[in-house]
């Protein structure tokens, strides 16, 4: 007897295959085997999504009112504003949402088919169902198959199901379309084509499964709400107040549509995109590609990762690490799948040999030397027992016959010169063994509970009978135990995850019991921690939430896609932000659901990538912990622009209150144009530049802030921050004024008007220069904080004090904008101002460090409890 055995015998029909009337039938009934497109939005719609957000819509109106208003070249600057903004992220995402298009590239471009009688090479969208199909080692299936006859037949079904060990196949089972062929032949019938088969369904999953918006979306757009109402409503008061105190009614209109395009913040939207891009720049240099940018502030929201196992938590490399013979224990410390290795242990070693050998004849699996180094060829699993055989001198043999491995008989068989090999599940080996000692069977226990995944391996001389009888009366060879290692710095990622108040599940297609083990020893699964089957889960949404939101981990094994989908909007639903990580074609449902979906860069499909807001191109779980942190670092810079941004306001719209209040007996400090120089002028830069401030470092400590704009911010913005501001720049106006000689109610001089209101504009520009320091730290004071680890701020309120000398001293534009330049003792009143505004932040971070000691960790930080959720208070340190 020599190779294979030979295949089952077929009927006439299976053998001759289709006749073409017969294909032209199926087709016809069935359609063909293409898997539709799915109808993606248009660049030109992606465009203009970008210009027709809320934000974007505000600064739509403000421009169109500043036409209005009679200063069309304001208007035409806010729009260049959103345009650009809009091409940059567009340009972010334009190859974004084409996962069902990669669909197709898993598909082989043709299939060996019978018809009529001959075998001959078709389209794979030619493909009909009842096709005769050949498949062997190397091809990816085309169709849904069911499988007629078989010789040693597995697949690679990963991608698909998440199971990572090649699935053996027989005669009956369905193989299912866009799977791998790693070892053996068969003869196979096609039984669903294109849209029926199971990759189509899986497509229409990823279909269905929309993006929600981000948290940061979500915050903005309240923010939006609440600064229009705030900015329309001051306009049309202050329109209706001056048409009240004589003005004539055009130009009262004009200034009520005025001041409200002043309090819009132009700064605002190009501001945050340019935030977002340089955490993503960032993130890029750490191998975490971003593919939507406000999935850079979701990851620092996240409050939830679900994680695949193999290829994520774990290296997705099978290697043989013990093996227990009748004789004693050997210990294998290898490095991948290379030939070289330590091996200790008290066992025999020519036992060790033995037993090695006898499992290497059972399988096809193969390792090879690249340029990179050995890789497995086949099989990983198979590779490593490869592997094994060489580390430990078991020479390679051919083999005369090999009966194939099936889920009936669990074990796999080789007849060579006389003797037979048997490997496979240790119930199964060891049930054909004629004794097992004891100490075997307690050693299995102890392989199994250390996560191992374990194989028997038996044999005897003599066996001539190549079938079930030759497997019989066998002697006990050895347990082999692989091991598929977590990576190394798997353990310390979760830790960060913990500290972080990171709820961490872990999602896989393997075993529970593989799962189990290995999730306790990265430290993701502890005492009282979930362990549960797909098929086990609560039929309830909000049941299934509570299940897995478990402080000590969840693992949730043998999981479908549908599973993944129903956890994601499960957990969603119960207030999580989650983060869901896949590499496979069954991810991309899933990935899509969640807040950020993240796909491995280096071993995932080109469907899970397409589907995902984040690619590890290293595929190393720690990776992601290095995105959060950076994502959260990114939000933390957000309010310290946002701090920034609205402690201006406060001061921009204080002198309109009090020419309001004060029934025009008090000047207006500031006009309209000189607002907008504020915002789109001198305020730019120093914004820009809070965004590229560096994390602190316990921006990983306690759980995010849910809300950009708190009780806390809010505060600090407007009470103190702002408040004083207002304050500085009033006193200075009035200060002017008086020295000039103006008295209350009286109609100051175009020149003492045009003094004071230069210098009370050179103060709110100088106390933002300030407050520019100021924002960088809600705890320590300037005086405290390294002024070069952001050398950008330094460079940006330079450029802030050069736009003020142009905005004051160059006469046409200081004539258009209505302030003159100040005198000496303006200037003082400005530097002045500037050094009381620091103080003033100094003391209120002073008085706040007294209630919140300084170094005081997140986890024993007083609760504050905002819009209904408690949080700890977790503040930054330079």
């Amino acid at each position: 007897m020599t190779g294979l055995a030979p295949e089952a015998p077929v009927d006439a029909a299976a053998a001759a295959g289709l006749t073409e009337e017969q294909v032209e039938q199926s087709r016809r009934t069935h359609g063909a085997n293409v898997v539709a497109s799915v109808r993606r939005k248009p660049a030109w719609r992606l465009l203009l999504d970008q210009m027709t957000h809320l934000l974007a819509v505000l600064l739509w109106v403000a421009a169109g009112l500043a036409v209005v208003a009679g200063m069309p070249e304001l208007g035409i600057a806010i729009s260049l504003i959103v345009v650009l903004n809009a091409l940059f992220a567009f340009w972010q995402e334009f190859h974004a949402d084409r996962s069902t298009e990669r669909l197709r590239a898993l598909l082989p471009a043709r299939a060996l088919v019978v018809r009529s009688g001959h075998q001959v090479l078709v389209e794979v969208a030619d493909l009909v169902v009842d096709d005769v199909v050949l498949v062997e080692a190397g091809d990816r299936v085309g169709a849904d198959l069911e499988v007629v006859s078989a010789e040693a037949l597995a697949l690679d079904e990963s991608l698909l199901t998440g199971e990572s060990a090649a699935v053996p196949h027989d005669a009956g089972d369905r193989l299912m379309s866009g799977t791998f062929v790693t070892q053996g032949r068969a003869r196979t019938r096609v039984v669903a084509v294109g849209p029926d088969t199971t990759l189509a369904g899986i497509s229409r999953l990823s279909e269905t499964a929309h993006r929600p918006p981000s948290p940061l979306t979500v915050q903005l757009r309240k923010v939006v709400r609440v600064v229009a109402v705030v900015a329309f409503t001051v306009g049309i008061g202050l329109g209706l107040g001056s048409l009240a105190l004589g003005l004539d009614p055009t130009e009262a209109f004009l200034f009520g549509v005025g001041v409200s395009v002043a309090l819009v913040p132009e700064g605002l939207l190009p501001t945050v995109t340019l935030s977002l891009a340089r955490g993503a720049q960032r993130m890029a240099g750490e191998k975490a590609l971003v593919r939507r940018l406000d999935a850079v502030e979701t990851l620092g929201a996240t409050t939830f990762i679900c994680t695949d196992k193999t290829g994520t938590i774990t290296q997705n490399r099978m290697n043989v690490v013990t093996v227990i013979t009748s004789s004693g224990r050997h210990d294998i410390a290898g490095d991948g799948y290379a030939p070289t290795a330590t091996v200790t242990g008290t066992g025999d070693p020519s036992a060790l040999q033995r037993a090695a050998r006898s499992a290497l004849r059972c399988v096809t699996g193969r390792v090879r030397e690249k340029d990179s180094g050995w890789s497995p060829v086949g099989d990983p699993m198979e590779a490593a027992l490869h592997a094994l055989a060489l580390r430990v001198g078991a020479a390679a043999e051919e083999v005369v016959v090999r009966r194939p491995y099936t889920a009936e008989r669990m074990v796999s068989s080789a007849w060579y010169d006389g003797e037979v090999a048997v490997l496979g599940a240790p119930e199964a080996v060891l049930a054909r063994c004629l004794a097992v000692p004891e100490h075997i069977r307690t050693a299995l226990a102890e392989l199994t509970d250390v996560g191992l995944r374990v194989l028997a391996v038996a044999g005897r001389s003599g066996g001539e009978d190549a079938g079930e009888a030759g497997e019989r009366d066998l002697s006990f060879l050895g347990l082999l135990g692989l091991q598929d290692p977590p990576r190394p710095d798997v353990a310390q990622a979760l830790g960060e995850c913990r500290r972080a108040g990171i709820r961490v599940a872990m999602l896989t297609g393997d075993h529970p019991r593989t799962a189990q083990a290995i999730a306790r020893q990265v430290g993701l699964l502890h005492d009282g921690g979930v362990v549960i089957e797909g098929k086990d889960l609560p039929a309830d949404d909000r049941d299934l939430a509570t299940l897995l939101d478990a402080e000590q981990g969840a693992v949730v094994a043998r999981v479908a896609p549908a599973d993944k989908l129903r956890i994601a909007r499960a957990l969603r639903g119960n207030g999580h932000v989650v983060a869901m990580t896949g590499d496979g074609v069954n991810d991309a449902p899933a990935l899509r659901t969640a807040d950020v979906g993240v796909a491995m860069g280096a071993s995932g499909s080109d469907v899970a990538r397409e589907a995902s807001d984040l690619v590890l191109l290293d595929d190393h779980f720690a990776t992601i912990v290095t995105a959060v942190e950076l994502g959260r670092a990114t939000t933390q810079n957000v309010r310290r622009f946002l701090t920034f941004h609205l402690t201006d306001n406060v001061a921009e719209l204080a002198p309109f209150a009090a020419w309001a209040l004060s029934g025009g007996s008090f000047p207006l400090a500031i006009g309209v144009l000189q607002v907008l120089a504020l915002d789109i002028g001198t305020d730019m830069l120093p914004a820009l530049a809070l965004g590229a401030e560096p994390g602190r470092s316990d921006v990983m400590r306690g759980r995010r802030r849910r809300t950009l704009i708190d009780r806390a911010l809010a505060v600090r913005a407007f009470l103190v921050l702002g408040l004083t501001e207002a304050v500085l720049a009033l006193a200075a106006f009035t200060t002017v004024l008086v020295g000039h000689g103006w008295r209350w109610g009286a109609t100051p001089q175009d020149s003492t008007l045009a003094l004071a209101s230069g210098t009370a504009f050179a103060v709110i520009a100088g106390t933002q220069v300030a407050n520019a320091f100021a924002c960088r730290s809600t705890r320590l004071p300037v005086w405290r904080l390294d002024l070069l680890s952001n050398r950008l701020v330094l460079v940006a309120v330079a450029a802030e004090v050069l736009l003020l000398m142009v905005f004051l001293g160059v006469p046409p534009v200081a004539e258009l904008l209505g302030g003159s330049f100040p005198d000496v003792g303006g200037w003082l009143v400005v530097v002045a101002s500037a050094m009381a505004l620091l103080l003033v932040d100094g003391l209120a971070k002073t008085l706040r460090r007294t209630k919140v000691p300084a170094g005081t960790g997140a986890a024993t930080l007083p609760a504050i409890r905002l819009g209904g959720e408690a949080r700890s208070d977790p503040e930054e340190e330079p």
